[in-house]
């Protein structure tokens, strides 16, 4: 993870109002400034694809849902602290709570309802935050389905919580993702992994 040269330290509420003059996004860990460092092309496309995957079967089943890239914030925890702010590659979330943040930061805060499911695309920048950190994060805060797809290992891990932990099961080329949150998916590991852009 790409560490700021700076030793500002901030609380959540700090984070959220926080504004410079660049066009630099920043998650927050434990008070400090991440910048988000840009990915290839081929994770944009892989985030875009899943992103629109996840749409489409909602559309199908008129589910009140609603899947966002690279936009919504999580409030996490991170050892004994509050001050950390997750932004995932995909996140699904109700739509009633996507329509509440209109006027405010579109970040969940931790007394609110967690996300359905939430995707990282791994990048060798990011390795030990998606399948360590996050992995532990996104458990205590009850997010009921987490992807990881890892590139760079041709893997698509599903983290499904069963009472409290995440149970892993690892996907590779032609084994078909099954996912409690979107059974109806027909996506192979390879479908993901080597998704075009369009």
């Amino acid at each position: 993870m790409m560490k700021l040269a700076t030793d500002l330290r901030l609380t959540f509420e700090e984070y959220l109002r926080y504004e410079e003059n660049s066009d630099t996004r920043y998650e927050l860990v434990k008070g400090e400034l991440i910048p988000m460092s840009l990915g290839t092309g081929r994770h944009g496309t892989v985030i875009k694809f899943v992103d629109d995957q996840l749409n489409q079967s909602i559309d199908r089943n008129q589910t009140p849902w609603t899947s966002q890239r690279l936009t919504v914030g999580i409030q996490s925890p991170r050892g004994n602290r509050w001050d950390t702010c997750q932004i995932p590659d995909v996140t699904v979330l109700g739509l009633e709570q996507w329509n509440e943040m209109d006027d405010r930061e579109a970040v969940i805060r931790a007394h609110e309802a967690a996300p359905l499911l939430v995707v990282e695309v791994v990048s060798p920048s990011t390795r030990s935050e998606d399948y360590s950190a996050k992995w532990s994060e996104y458990a205590v805060l009850d997010i009921g389905e987490y992807w990881i797809v890892d590139l760079g290992k041709n893997l698509v891990v599903i983290c499904t919580l069963i009472d409290g932990r995440y149970q892993d099961i690892e996907y590779r080329e032609l084994d078909i993702i099954r996912s409690k949150t979107f059974p109806d998916l027909n996506l192979t590991a390879a479908n993901i992994l080597n998704s075009t852009a369009t």
